[in-house]
């Protein structure tokens, strides 16, 4: 087994059951990728839509390619035909263009709302009070081509576990009232997606049941 796939193996042993492990492939290389798939892995996420475009020609057709990174609304149609989830809807414009595109794709691509919760105003997303005012106004139902299952979050950038925690529970808090309030009906609304290699322990313990690592895996990133 190589040391890549060791790693996967481990990170997966460590994660609960039911929660899902993304492993985060950006800025490395297809090889390291198939390391990766050689010993279980299937699920990976990438951040950019050249790259991920690229990778696909070069990996198995079994891989679901999950996009994690800032979305561009003009980079959509690249990855509509294929992409398995996009993690960080943070405008209803690029939500209206994931549904636009999958429809012309004759499929309702999977999405998730990224919420920002974090102190650093770099991070991209809905706060807390924008997601529920968006949701209340209903216009996302008409969107057929657009499948919104759950959350998505980003802690700040810190050492501090316990605002980690603290933020990592709010988005839980928040993923509760948005299930009661707007997707009581709809099972596939199930996605908590936070927590990355190092604070998701952090993460699973306060709702997440997906998780993005990717150093833990493949390393420090190659530029």
């Amino acid at each position: 087994m190589n040391e890549i796939g060791l790693r996967w193996q481990e990170t997966r042993a460590q994660l609960p059951q039911n929660v899902q492990l993304v492993a985060v492939s950006k800025f490395h290389p297809a090889e390291s990728l198939q390391k990766a798939y050689d010993a279980g892995c299937r699920v990976f996420g990438e951040s950019r839509v050249q790259e991920l475009c690229a990778k696909r020609e070069l990996l198995p057709t079994d891989i679901a390619w999950h996009f994690i990174g800032h979305l561009q609304p003009n980079k959509v149609k690249y990855i509509a035909p294929f992409v398995s989830l996009v993690h960080a809807v943070d405008t209803p414009k690029l939500l209206a263009e994931i549904s636009k595109r999958g429809e012309q794709n004759d499929r309702s691509i999977p999405c998730l709302l990224q919420v920002h919760v974090a102190r650093e105003e770099t991070k991209f997303g809905f706060s807390p009070d924008e997601l529920t005012d968006f949701l209340s106004l209903g216009a996302w139902r008409e969107l057929r081509g657009a499948d919104i299952q759950g959350l998505m979050c980003m802690a700040s950038n810190t050492d501090d576990m316990e605002q980690v925690a603290t933020e990592f529970k709010l988005v839980c808090q928040l993923f509760n009232n948005v299930k009661q309030s707007f997707f009581s009906d709809k099972d596939t609304f199930c996605l908590r997606s936070y927590g990355m290699s190092h604070d998701w322990p952090v993460a699973v313990k306060h709702g997440s049941n997906m998780v993005r690592i990717g150093t833990r895996i493949f390393g420090e990133r190659e530029y």
